[in-house]
């Protein structure tokens, strides 16, 4: 197996090797010329496209800038959109199916280096694949975490971080990203309220204005049986 080989299958590995390096610069050279294109030469765009991704389908839109690692991780559906700025690191495969709609600054990110210190400095790294539904629309300035698995007919409001996978027909926001209504339904996020915090200070001063009321109808009451009380026996000595 050799160094591509075990990148694409998710193994830790050393990634500062001339097989990765070579292929990342075949890379970085067909992204230079793609984003060197101006939109009106569209034939020539997509030739590149096509050289440069594993697989891309009919009626596509890749707005630059674009940029990706190795291109041929890359798989792509039917009436694809990506939007300006665009990056997808595809050290695994990334896969995306039909009638997707990604908006602009939205990174799809397969790799993951290690966490240690010098193990991150001598470059070891691991990756998993990223995998995108039909009918998924992706909204600007979101990031898509390795190993995640986005299903059919889902929206990822921007600026979400998705790091675990969501299910079909979902509405994904925040950071980290939560699905808050899934087959049209509002799911309950008690603790996604980031504007209506618990006040503690001003929940006792409410049970002491309470606690307080209570006092002063009791004292009112006391009060009252001791004006009938005097009132009685007054009477009694006449």
């Amino acid at each position: 197996m050799d160094d591509l080989e075990k990148m694409r299958a998710g193994l830790w590995l050393y990634a500062v090797t001339p097989q990765i390096g070579n292929a990342l610069r075949r890379t970085e050279e067909l992204v230079f010329e793609l984003n060197r294109l101006p939109p009106s030469r569209r034939e020539e765009r997509e030739a590149i496209i096509r050289r440069l991704f594993g697989r891309i389908g009919r009626e596509f839109t890749i707005h630059s800038p674009f940029h990706c690692d190795f291109g041929e991780q890359i798989a792509v559906g039917d009436h694809f959109v990506g939007n300006y700025n665009l990056t997808i690191l595809d050290e695994a495969p990334v896969t995306i199916g039909d009638h997707v709609f990604i908006g602009p600054n939205v990174g799809l990110y397969t790799v993951a280096h290690a966490l240690v210190p010098d193990q991150r400095n001598a470059g070891i790294m691991r990756s998993l694949p990223i995998t995108i539904g039909n009918n998924v629309w992706i909204g600007g300035n979101t990031v898509v975490m390795q190993g995640v698995t986005i299903g059919d007919n889902t929206v990822i409001g921007a600026g979400s971080v998705v790091i675990e996978e969501v299910p079909p027909n979902c509405t994904v926001v925040g950071v980290p990203g939560r699905v808050v209504k899934r087959d049209n339904i509002r799911t309950p996020q008690d603790d996604m309220d980031q504007v209506h915090l618990p006040d503690p200070v001003k929940e006792d001063i409410t049970v002491l204005q309470h606690e307080n009321a209570e006092l002063v109808n009791r004292v009112l009451d006391l009060e009252k049986e001791v004006r009938i009380l005097s009132t009685g026996a007054g009477a009694s000595q006449e």
